[in-house]
């Protein structure tokens, strides 16, 4: 059994699923709205170059931005209209920053350009099929957005051996994933297929997913009937979806810090990136629209909706029956790893797989923090079985060298252990800004040496043209002055002739 007890997971909690509003709902595609917000940068890495101006009038799946080096990504319009303007706006991030965003005024046609994809992707050569996946703009879209067809190309030389779909979806609230695996099933395995064959077929091809599934596992297991994908139930347990959990639970290695998964032979994708991956190779179809889970008690008609790139949260709100006055806040994610937003407009980009309206009754405002009781709750949940209480002292009194020696970089921000203290701290707020503070203090320390090696060199430079010059302007010696003033005349041609005659 691929759940033994050797593989399963220390720490980790059990919070209300609340998925029962939304995974019932079949998935819905959301009205358009008129106007969409695309940032030019949805992954990880370098925003993409606009190819397009405005008054421009565009299709969709037609191409708006090219990438701009080797970590970006293509933009492409999710439905045809106008292109009104390239401004900055405010984008999904916890810090509510502004980024470079095209606004396109949708004109209501839909219409969309012809896409062609692979028959027998087999018989495709793997770097055509990756530049494909780059084409279409497929990146990672249950984490941080890292281009797939960058993850596709590990730099460790070893081969991967184990290729895991993540199927988790252990966050509460969230069900998306669900209703994709169930709808979609056929498209997910083939998805998967396609992965395999670019990474010249690992020993294993998992799909992973939690128990409180059924009904995916149930699908899923059809449509992979006489392939070599396998679909494996784990236990449900928040976080087992992360990444490195998921790895210890499907292959029983624990990741090392600092290592990615390709350098002990595993490569991990999500489902609706795999989904993407399918869509993008068998129908040539870019990245245009995803499936966003609609939830919380402030929601009137919470569901699954297939929406548009870079539609507002704003409509999706009005169109999903949204009640301001039951809210106790918006959160762009789920509960324990999403994001308060404050401003309604940011837009849905290829990572949003949630936007969580709970009511006051769900999430009652935070109770005051209390100081500490080192009752040991938070180490006992943390999955990374690290000392968040230890962490939390050294994040106070920012004691960056005793937070890195605690291992504060291994830890992925889960939020168990603030959901586990009984003092109500906020420890992953901590966590994050004594992140943020030592990566700033790196960052600074790196230009500061860059800047002592430039001078350096100036210097260096400078010494060795200076050399040159002095040596230059160096009067030579005249022919009597080269001769040594001991020496007399005759005794040189003396010695002189001696040398011819022997």
């Amino acid at each position: 059994m691929l759940n033994n007890l050797f593989n399963r997971l220390r720490g980790g909690i059990h919070p209300p699923d609340q998925k029962q509003m939304s995974a019932e709902q079949p998935i819905t595609l959301m009205p358009f709205a008129d106007r969409l917000i695309l940032p030019l940068s949805q992954h990880i890495g370098t925003p993409a170059h606009p190819v397009v101006k405005v008054g421009d009038k565009v299709l969709g799946g037609q191409l708006l931005a090219e990438p701009d080096g080797h970590f970006s990504l293509p933009v492409h319009a999710p439905t045809s209209g106008v292109v009104i303007a390239f401004e900055d706006h405010r984008v999904p991030h916890p810090s509510n920053l502004t980024a470079p965003c095209l606004i396109l005024a949708v004109d209501g046609d839909h219409l969309t350009l012809e896409q062609e994809g692979f028959d027998n992707f087999e018989q495709v050569s793997k770097q055509e099929l990756l530049n494909k996946i780059r084409g279409c703009g497929i990146a990672g879209m249950g984490g941080a957005g890292f281009p797939t067809d960058a993850k596709l190309k590990p730099r460790s030389n070893k081969a991967i051996e184990t290729l895991i779909i993540n199927g988790m979806e252990c966050e509460p609230y969230i069900t998306a994933d669900d209703r994709l695996m169930r709808e979609h099933a056929d498209d997910v395995v083939t998805g998967a297929r396609i992965l395999a064959y670019l990474l010249d077929y690992p020993k294993r091809c998992v799909i992973a997913v939690e128990d409180n599934k059924p009904e995916a596992v149930a699908m899923l297991r059809l449509a992979a009937a006489g392939s070599q994908v396998e679909v494996a139930e784990f236990p449900t347990k928040y976080p087992s979806g992360s990444e490195k959990q998921l790895i210890q639970l499907v292959t029983g290695k624990k990741l090392p810090t600092g290592k990615l998964p390709s350098d002990i032979g595993v490569m991990v994708q999500n489902i609706t990136t795999t989904v993407g991956v399918y869509r993008a190779i068998i129908q040539g179809k870019p990245m245009g629209a995803r499936v966003t889970t609609v939830t919380g008690k402030a929601i009137a008609r919470p569901g699954n909706y297939k929406v548009l790139m870079g539609t507002p949260v704003a409509h999706l709100l009005k169109e999903t029956g949204y009640d301001e006055s039951k809210s106790s806040r918006l959160i762009l994610g789920g509960p324990m790893m999403g994001f308060t937003i404050t401003d309604a407009q940011v837009p849905i980009i290829k990572t949003s797989n949630c936007v969580l309206a709970p009511s006051l009754e769900e999430f009652p405002d935070p109770p005051v923090p209390q100081a500490c009781i080192r009752c040991g709750k938070c180490a006992q949940v943390c999955p990374m079985q690290l000392l968040p209480q230890q962490l939390y002292w050294y994040a106070r009194s920012r004691d960056q060298e005793k937070l890195q020696r605690y291992h504060l970089f291994d830890c992925i921000e889960c939020g168990s252990c603030a959901y586990a203290c009984t003092s109500n701290i906020p420890l992953v707020h901590y966590f994050r800004a004594a992140k943020g503070d030592i990566r700033t203090r790196q960052q600074q320390q790196q230009a500061a040496a860059s800047a002592k090696l430039r001078h350096e060199k100036r210097v260096a430079r400078k010494e060795a043209l200076q050399a040159e010059r002095d040596a230059k302007r160096k009067p030579r010696p005249k022919p009597d002055q080269a001769m040594d003033k001991n020496t007399e005349p005759g005794k040189i041609i003396a010695s002189t002739t001696e040398t011819i005659e022997s």
